[in-house]
């Protein structure tokens, strides 16, 4: 079930988007379901800023790019800044290599992605 496959907190203006460990397994059809059950809250909220928190996952495929791409577009539609905190080495590879490091500042863990973005 792609709802069961992320959470989101939020921290004052910062929404917190984690995904757990089955995500980057999802099939491309759950991988949309679970774009847009992450997307509706995301309209709502509207937050100042989003992180990313991929500590949970060890692999990013294209199918999860394709999810932070869909996620980072319609949030900058209204100003948000979009981050990822605590990829791992191959998460991070992977970032470099298709040059979205460049697109989102990457933190070690999600206490500095806050502290990054003014939160607490």
């Amino acid at each position: 079930m792609p709802a069961s496959s992320f959470s989101i907190e939020k921290v004052g203006e910062i929404a917190i988007v984690i995904p757990s460990p089955q995500a980057e397994k999802m099939p491309e059809d759950l991988m949309l379901q679970a774009t847009h059950l992450i997307l509706e809250p995301l309209d709502r909220m509207k937050p100042t800023g989003l992180i990313f928190d991929l500590s949970g996952v060890d692999y990013v495929g294209s199918l999860f790019l394709g999810f932070l791409l869909r996620c980072h577009k319609r949030v900058k539609g209204h100003g948000c800044e979009v981050v990822i905190s605590g990829p791992s080495q191959s998460a991070r590879e992977l970032l470099h290599i298709t040059a979205l490091d460049t697109l989102w500042p990457i933190y070690a863990t999600r206490a500095e992605a806050l502290n990054a973005l003014g939160g607490d």
